[in-house]
């Protein structure tokens, strides 16, 4: 796993520096290659931000992040900002909501490796693995919602058309306005059921299975 995480870690940075300076250089040319081209060149650059974030607060606060969620989370950056934002695969369909999907489960997983920490391991293998299950599920839906808060802010505030209400230059109507967000809390729900279902029967298998989601002290 650490070969892959390595893998994506550069490629997140390298994928991220070159096309900064290709779109740059072609932008200021005037030449820009997708519509939107400064803010893209923004938001590619908050990518190498959360790619560096996850090792900056490992030694900062002197803890590891679960191998597994790390290795995921660079996935997700590439295939979110790198590939979806900056190189515009959102307009591939369904792409937005694979996205989603395995977000929600990555954060469920989040919300198991949070659990942990603050229960203690000793009390941790006592817990139902029901009740671990329902708070991954809980968890992982509940930071989509906040994801749709801010897109509902960011388009209200900047004229950003995050929840996709627009057609062009045409405001949707009533079911057809809510069709994105819905699919999007649909995916959510569904990405983090799928790891709450994973959680209750590895569980209830091993108890040891909660190993890989929790977070380990360093020096």
């Amino acid at each position: 796993m650490t070969f892959i995480k390595r893998i994506l870690w550069w490629a997140n940075l390298g994928g991220a520096a070159a096309y900064l300076i290709i779109c740059g250089a072609l932008l200021a040319m005037g030449r820009a290659p997708y519509p939107g081209q400064a803010m893209l060149l923004g938001q590619v650059a908050f990518g190498i931000l959360a790619t560096l974030a996850p090792g900056f607060l490992e030694r900062t606060f002197h803890f590891r992040f679960p191998e597994l969620l790390v290795t995921i989370f660079y996935f997700f950056i590439l295939t979110a900002v790198l590939l979806g934002t900056g190189m515009q695969f959102y307009n591939i369909p369904y792409w937005d909501k694979f996205l989603h999907l395995f977000s929600a489960s990555m954060l469920a997983g989040l919300g198991l490796a949070i659990f942990g920490a603050l229960l203690g391991r000793d009390q941790l293998r006592r817990t139902r693995p029901l009740l671990l299950a329902l708070f991954a599920v809980a968890f992982g839906t509940m930071v989509g919602v906040l994801w749709e808060f801010y897109e509902f802010t960011g388009d209200g505030l900047l004229g950003l058309n995050m929840q996709r209400t627009m057609s062009g230059t045409h405001p949707l109507l009533g079911r057809l306005a809510l069709m994105d967000t819905m699919g999007d809390l649909f995916a959510d729900f569904g990405g983090s059921l799928l790891l709450g279902l994973l959680c209750y029967f590895g569980v209830k298998k091993d108890p040891a299975w909660l190993d890989t989601f929790m977070f380990e002290k360093s020096a």
